[in-house]
């Protein structure tokens, strides 16, 4: 779980509706459903002509990404690639279908896999390479969906706005309905405006975060799993590998 993603999203909102209560505003003034139709339907509405269907469905279900996010250990990524090292070291590359099945991550798993048929290592980084691109390709056509509602949602609540004053216009003779219809105007307008940049935008750029994070993850295993498949030596290997973890989490050597 991504806690600085739901840490936002409540500190934007309770700043918003805080800010309102202590203007002495009511909450109720805020909460239009027309108003939130009009900007929120719009919204996916356009972004649904853009994007096919299956798009759509891949921007939904990668906000789980932002949410949740990938589970990334390098350090445990580098001990399990190490062990690995270690076995076929003394046992040969075909002792490694053993540790098949208490590999968790599918992708190092199709690694492992591939080495243990004898794949060339060249092959073997081509395979998962092109994994990887295609994967964070995809994530970030995902993401890109949430950036054009980041986009399309202020002028929605610009449109939701006129047809508030339209409906004020219409109603000049009837004072009782000019304060709804004002309401809507102006909250169209914080939705939009708010929705773009508190929650879609954000959620994008998050997207993206995430994916790199991922396939900077990926990118070490293909690293490791290349040396494992040139029989490099563990220790070099080590050194190598950990060069991307941060000074404290590197194995420290004991001094004689």
């Amino acid at each position: 779980m991504d806690i600085a993603t739901i840490l936002g999203i409540v500190i934007a909102l309770g700043s918003i509706i805080g800010g309102q209560v202590l203007e002495g505003g009511h909450l109720g003034s805020i909460m239009q459903l027309t108003a939130f139709i009009i900007v929120i339907g719009g919204t996916f509405g356009a972004i649904c002509i853009q994007n096919p269907l299956p798009v759509v469905l891949r921007a939904f279900g990668a906000l789980t990404i932002a949410i949740a996010g990938p589970h990334i250990d390098n350090k445990g990524t580098i001990k399990l690639i190490l062990e690995l090292a270690n076995i076929s070291r003394k046992q040969g590359l075909l002792a490694l279908e053993g540790k098949l099945k208490t590999i968790t991550d599918p992708f190092m798993k199709k690694g492992v896999q591939l080495i243990v048929d004898g794949t060339e290592p060249k092959a073997v980084i081509e395979i998962l390479e092109i994994e990887v691109e295609h994967h964070e390709e995809q994530g970030v056509i995902a993401a890109k969906v949430w950036e054009a509602a980041g986009g399309y949602a202020p002028t929605v609540g610009i449109i939701g706005a006129v047809l508030g004053l339209i409906h004020v216009m219409e109603n000049l003779a009837d004072p009782s309905k000019l304060g709804g219809g004002i309401a809507v105007a102006f909250v169209a307008t914080v939705y939009g405006v708010g929705a773009a940049n508190l929650f879609f935008l954000p959620l994008a750029n998050k997207i993206k975060l995430k994916l790199k994070e991922e396939a900077g993850s990926r990118n070490l295993m293909i690293m490791g799993l290349a040396g494992l498949a040139q029989g490099e030596n563990p220790r070099l290997l080590q050194e190598k590998l950990e060069g991307v973890l941060p000074p404290s989490e590197r194995t420290k050597e004991t001094k004689k």
